[in-house]
């Protein structure tokens, strides 16, 4: 293979936090026209790499040499590299809700002269743009008002707007279902054919088999090898074993010696409507119950009202006109705020770790004891020592990898984060945990760990309700299984009895019986 067939080199990249080496000597090719994949646990250097090739960590903060297009690039800030058709797209989507698809996509890279915009214009090109990626919606239409799949296609459509040559996709499905998953990797495997070079960030080793031409694996900052579609074992086995360093036997660890008992969790009848728009029901008549040391799984597609159902429950924290019986431990209680949810033995631990479930700019010590400061303090005075012993008490009880408890969350990669989260709420000592999303964007060795951690928690007594969008997740740690569709419980399974194809045909009948009724 000639250098002329490579789009992009990056050699020796040595890049240096304080007290951390994030990237050490890393060698990294990617094939013209290609979908490189780049994989590897939390905190390998991932994330890291493409912020050094993209210009978000300027030239002269790292050592090593990036060439593309055969030049030697030094891009000093993001648009230095956007203006080359190197464009990144971050897990975390850049969008503002209130401004309109239009808007959103030319933020920044404005349509018209330097003092006036030229709307015309820009609603032409972005609708252009939005057809490519195959949204029908109005350009004008709000960015609140439409899903986060659709959301994640505007991302691209905003990227080919800037006339990218290399597509950079951090974690694109994270917070999608399957269905609006493989829509968007069908599309960059389409862009593959006019020609497109991209680079995924992906946890999810199935996606990656099935769209990736070449697999790069970074291990503890270090590249440990390169696979190619046609000559290598891409098997989700041995991509894992390349990522974690050994094998992993099984995805799923077993759960043994744990008795289930009775019910400690009953929700009867229960009705939640939209904050907003009163008249929309988003839970509808839900009745379903969580036994002691059980670990009861909610699966459905996005927009199901999974997360709906849990925030309600917990305290009212969503929904209006909120009717229906919660009992815990036999016991009717009325929960009307998180407070009183956790002082009833509930825990929600969120799925948006990062803006509502943890305080990234302050330290593990106080996101560990936020839930709980009853039990680090004497007549409302902290006491530091108490809060720093119960931190690093958690730390080591989860194997959270950090320098030490002082460090800021957001420093911390993202199972380590999540990792944090659950201590904050093991650390209140709750009777139920409410799961949401447990898993999402963290790599395949923290999410075995994490899953230790539940099955730790149902052995100690617990109850744990699970909230996941990956079917093979849901599948392999529920004992029991809802299925939850428009805002209604459609189906229920038992861990023996369940499979994907039973879940997805329960969700399915509920389509086929909407669709019916509007015709």
């Amino acid at each position: 293979m000639s250098e002329s067939d490579n789009i992009l080199e990056m050699r020796g990249i040595t890049k240096e936090f304080p007290g951390v080496k994030a990237l050490d000597n890393v060698n990294f090719v990617v094939r013209r026209g290609s979908i490189h994949a780049l994989v590897g646990e939390n905190g390998a250097g991932k994330s890291t790499l493409m912020n050094v090739l993209s210009g978000l960590y300027p030239y002269g903060s790292y050592t090593g040499d990036i060439i593309y297009e055969g030049e030697v690039s030094k891009f000093y800030k993001i648009k230095d590299s956007e203006e080359k058709g190197i464009v990144i797209i971050h897990q975390e989507l850049a969008l503002v809700p209130y401004m309109t698809i239009g808007e959103n996509m030319f933020l920044g890279n404005e349509r018209g002269k330097k003092y006036a915009i030229d709307w015309d214009k820009t609603h032409a090109e972005a609708t252009k743009y939005l057809k490519i990626v195959g949204l029908t919606d109005s350009s004008k239409t709000l960015i609140k008002d439409i899903g986060v799949g659709k959301q994640q296609m505007v991302e691209i459509a905003k990227a080919l707007a800037k006339n990218a040559r290399l597509l950079i996709l951090d974690e694109p499905t994270s917070s999608l279902n399957e269905a609006d998953s493989k829509a968007l990797l069908d599309l960059l495997l389409e862009f593959k054919k006019q020609g497109l070079t991209s680079i995924i960030i992906s946890h999810k080793i199935n996606e990656v088999s099935y769209v990736a031409d070449d697999i790069t694996i970074i291990r503890d900052g270090k590249t440990i090898e390169t696979l190619v579609k046609g000559v290598d074992d891409l098997s989700e086995e041995r991509i894992i074993r390349g990522m974690v360093g050994r094998e992993i036997e099984d995805r799923f660890p077993k759960r043994y010696g744990v008795s289930i008992g009775e019910p400690a969790l009953e929700v009867e009848d229960w009705n939640v409507y939209h904050p907003i728009y009163a008249e929309k029901k988003v839970i509808d008549h839900v009745s379903f119950h969580v036994n002691k040391g059980e670990v009861v799984g909610f699966a459905g597609l996005m927009g199901a009202g999974r997360t709906e159902l849990a925030m309600s429950i917990f305290g009212r924290s969503y929904g209006r006109d909120i009717s229906g019986k919660i009992r815990i431990h036999g016991k009717e209680v009325t929960l009307h705020s998180p407070r009183q949810a956790i002082d009833a033995g509930l825990a929600y631990v969120t799925e948006d770790r990062k803006g509502s479930g943890l305080i990234l700019t302050n330290p593990i010590t106080i996101n560990t004891t936020l839930a709980n400061m009853k039990g680090v303090s004497n007549r409302g005075v902290i006491d530091r020592d108490k809060e720093l012993s119960v931190a690093e008490k958690y730390r080591q009880k989860l194997n959270t990898k950090t320098p030490s408890v002082r460090q800021n969350v957001g420093k911390l990669s993202g199972g380590n984060q999540q990792k944090v989260l659950l201590s904050k709420w093991m650390y209140a000592d709750p009777d139920i945990l409410i799961l949401d999303e447990p898993t999402r964007g963290i790599d395949v060795g923290a999410k075995y760990e994490i899953y230790c951690i539940i099955n730790d928690l149902v052995a100690e007594g617990k109850s744990v309700i699970m909230i996941s969008s990956e079917m093979p997740e849901v599948l392999g740690m529920c004992d029991r299984i809802y299925v939850l569709a428009e805002g209604r419980i459609v189906g229920e399974f038992g861990r023996e009895e369940a499979s994907q194809e039973k879940i997805m045909a329960s969700i399915l009948s509920v389509d086929l019986a909407e669709k019916e009724k509007e015709i």
